[in-house]
């Protein structure tokens, strides 16, 4: 849905993250930058993150992003990270995305070929981030429709813009 965001408007940039899982079976090679935990380690002893959390087991982070000029940097990250980059940067629009339902929500993590057991630790998860992710959003959008989803968040940041100019 994210991806679907900066296809759409060119304001829009999104910054490729890191981790140390392995790459989905299907899943695009640029999804991430895929390390193993040593390098990315190594990184997070370099202060090179914008922000990081261990996940799962797994490690994942945001380098400092270099957007293009004039565009809007996009983050696809959970809560504890929202909450790093809210204590680190200013004009932050947290938006907190959640799926239609719980159902929905597991067909997903099954349909892109999670593990049952990683599914249920993943849903487990989801249910705690909600409640604190709903504490610093500045907003929350159900991702039922790709296209719908998208045109809100333009919204949403649309929105804060006019607030950060008036």
């Amino acid at each position: 849905m994210v991806r679907r965001l900066v296809e759409t408007d060119p304001r829009f940039w999104l910054s490729r993250s890191w981790t140390t899982r392995a790459r989905r079976v299907g899943e695009d090679e640029d999804a991430y930058t895929f390390v193993d935990t040593a390098t990315f380690l190594e990184r997070v002893a370099a202060g090179g993150f914008l922000e990081w959390a261990t996940v799962l087991g797994e490690h994942y982070g945001t380098p400092y992003p270099e957007a293009p000029p004039g565009r809007d940097i996009v983050l696809e990250i959970d809560v504890q990270g929202a909450e790093q980059v809210l204590e680190r940067c200013e004009d932050v629009v947290v938006v907190l995305l959640v799926p239609p339902s719980r159902a929905e929500q597991r067909r997903r993590l099954e349909g892109r070929g999670d593990p049952p057991e990683q599914v249920e630790r993943r849903i487990a998860l989801g249910e705690l981030e909600v409640e604190r992710a709903r504490r610093i959003a500045r907003a929350v959008v159900v991702n039922e429709d790709v296209d719908k989803s998208a045109a809100e968040l333009v919204a949403i940041v649309d929105r804060a813009r006019r607030q950060a100019s008036a």
